[in-house]
């Protein structure tokens, strides 16, 4: 009971129904209306809707059958797996099913029988779907954990990948990473990628099973060690940079690179005790709906946020059509205690609320030209509200008036959308938009500017006859503002009249040729870099401020006649070779050197009997 008390506890702060409302039906001066809220959805047990996958081909144990020992019983082999009965068989659905009455299942990877080949398997684990993780990764592994792994994060289901954790017995020299903790970490370097010897080294199979991603104690940074101080974790994730994107994952990638030796070195004379076997995965995580949702459902093979604050898509991504007033916003943890939704609005609509007026009301007063005007201008779209506790008035038959200019009549911004252009000449070369008044009349409109959200000016160029849009903001360029500026590629979530459209290549200035990037995002990389970014290096490659060829390595540029590699850069002979890779004898190679070494030890030799004979004279003399 104890024990169920402190576990009730310890996820107390993660369960807390912060943020669980999206909207509230109030009652204001200007009618009753719903007033939003930021939103997002409960914590829960994300293993319950993923899809595994685990490779190579052929990993997974059991085809052909094939017997295996532990570490306790080295030389009792006397287990087996095989796919074709389902008693022995061990496949990759049971790591997520439920172990009935205490006894583990797992799925088991093949023996290293073919060792010194590298014994490697990837699991994959995909929701289709962004998520925000809200408490540790924990994966148990039966017959030991392995020596050597990382843990891999994906943002745009599984077609880039990132390191998220290295793991290893010997970080410097698994990963040439200092070793560090998570608990070390400060509020600057909390999203650090590190690598950690706490769930490599040897300790027995049955008594350490569990490697975890340690997602609280890097919340603990911020909100405290028990998670009390969860509002300056919140502030903090809409503050830092990056950080709210660290804990977002599509996708997560397993690499196993070296199961577990059992604290001693490979013993070839018994390879059946290599392999890997994972029982178990948690994952426990919320679906990302930008807080515009506090429900996801599981839909058609996949979750699904229900959206609300007039977004739609399967993160709440954007706007609802005809709610597109102004860009698509996530909403925000900011002001505490209720946050910001940015929810999106209809034109002539109130931003962040929608207006519902009961039907008995009777709308404002207006003439019928006007009444006529606006109808044909702005469309506006009647606001179908979800119901609330206690029952709302009628549906609405009007949005709330859209604001008028000074002349009376309905205010709308320039652009094709709205009709013909108004007497303009071709001397008339800008459009200008009153500051900070809202929509309003420009003073000249031509037909076919367009900006998408990115201007409010617009030029007619006499000689090509066209008018187009200038200084184009948020990094986009084109007579629309519909491309992007050089160094930047498109957001293919967002709109094109979403703020952030476009995104930074960030090329590596070292590795990349220049800092543009293709439609993907992909830079153009120099010779042996790789990587989204050319932040990496190809195999046989090493960093140094630049990708290098290897010089040597430990699989094909071997260093020889017994010298050692040293980080991939230069081979250590020992006395009597040189070369590249040690390859030449030094007699052999200048007899000069040999000539000359033996003529420098009879010198020595020469000196050293003379030193003895002057102090053999002396003795004499005594």
């Amino acid at each position: 009971m104890l024990y169920l008390l402190a576990l009730l506890l310890h996820r107390l702060p993660l369960a807390m129904g912060q943020y669980d409302i999206c909207k509230s039906w109030v009652t204001t001066d200007d009618g009753p209306s719903w007033e939003f809220y930021a939103c997002q959805p409960r914590a829960m047990r994300m293993k319950d809707y993923v899809t595994v996958r685990v490779d190579p081909a052929g990993i997974t144990c059991g085809d052909p059958p094939e017997r295996f020992c532990t570490h306790e019983n080295p030389y009792l082999c006397s287990d087996e797996c095989d796919a074709s009965n389902p008693d022995l068989a061990h496949p990759p659905k049971l790591m997520f099913d439920s172990e009935d009455e205490g006894l583990a299942t797992y799925w088991q990877s093949v023996t290293w029988r073919r060792y010194p080949e590298p014994l490697l398997a990837n699991i994959t684990l995909s929701w289709n779907k962004s998520i925000e993780l809200t408490d540790d990764i924990v994966i148990t592994f039966e017959y030991g954990r392995p020596t050597i792994m990382m843990l891999e994060k994906s943002l745009d289901n599984g077609r880039t990948w990132h390191p998220y954790q290295y793991y290893a017995d010997d970080c410097m020299e698994a990963f040439s990473m200092p070793a560090r903790r998570v608990r070390d970490l400060s509020t600057t370097s909390a999203n650090r990628v590190l690598c950690t010897e706490e769930y490599s080294r040897w300790a027995g199979s049955k008594k350490e099973k569990t490697v975890r991603f340690e997602v609280r104690d890097r919340f603990a940074i911020f909100a405290g060690p028990d998670l009390k101080n969860m509002d300056n974790l919140y502030t903090r994730l809409e503050s830092a940079k990056g950080l709210k994107d660290f804990f977002t994952v599509t996708d997560l990638r397993m690499r196993l690179l070296r199961p577990a030796l059992g604290g001693t070195y490979v013993q070839r004379e018994n390879l059946y005790k290599y392999f890997y076997a994972v029982s178990n995965i948690e994952v426990t995580g919320r679906c990302k709906c930008n807080l515009h949702a506090n429900l996801c459902t599981f839909k058609e093979g996949s979750l699904q946020c229900e959206c609300e604050h007039n977004t739609t898509g399967q993160d709440c991504g954007k706007c609802k059509k005809n709610f597109r007033s102004r860009s698509w916003r996530a909403g925000s943890y900011l002001p505490l205690p209720n946050g910001s939704p940015n929810a999106c609005a209809a034109v002539g609509s109130a931003v962040g609320t929608s207006i519902i007026r009961p039907a008995s009301e009777p709308a404002a007063s207006e003439p019928v030209k006007e009444k006529e005007e606006r109808t044909a201008v702005q469309s506006p779209t009647k606001v179908a509200a979800p119901e609330p506790k206690l029952k709302p008035p009628d549906p609405p038959k009007n949005i709330r008036a859209a604001p008028k200019n000074k002349a009376g009549r309905i205010a709308h911004s320039a652009g094709k959308r709205h009709g013909k252009k108004t007497a303009s000449s071709k001397n008339s070369k800008l459009i200008r938009l009153r500051p900070d008044t809202g929509p309003v009349a420009p003073i000249e409109t031509y037909k076919d500017c367009e900006c998408y959200g990115h201007s409010n000016r617009c030029s007619y160029i006499d000689f090509l006859n066209v008018v187009t849009c200038v200084s184009c903001k948020h990094n986009t360029r084109g007579q629309h503002c519909q491309h992007c500026r050089l160094g930047f590629y498109r957001n293919s979530s967002a709109e094109l009249d979403d703020e952030n459209v476009c995104i930074e290549c960030n090329c590596n200035q070292i590795g990349s040729l220049h800092d543009r990037c293709n439609e993907t995002g992909y830079c153009e990389c120099k010779e042996g870099a790789t990587g989204p970014k050319c932040d990496d290096c190809l195999p046989n490659y090493y960093w140094r401020q630049g990708c290098f060829p290897n010089v040597c390595d430990d699989e094909l540029l071997l260093c020889q006649n017994g010298g050692t590699c040293y980080q991939n850069q230069r081979c250590i002979c020992p006395v009597g070779f040189k070369g590249v890779l040690c390859q030449q004898s030094r007699c052999e190679a200048d007899k000069k050197d040999c000539d000359g070494a033996s003529s420098t030890q009879a010198a020595i030799s020469t000196i050293v009997l003379s030193v003895l004979g002057l102090q053999l004279r002396g003795w004499a003399d005594l």
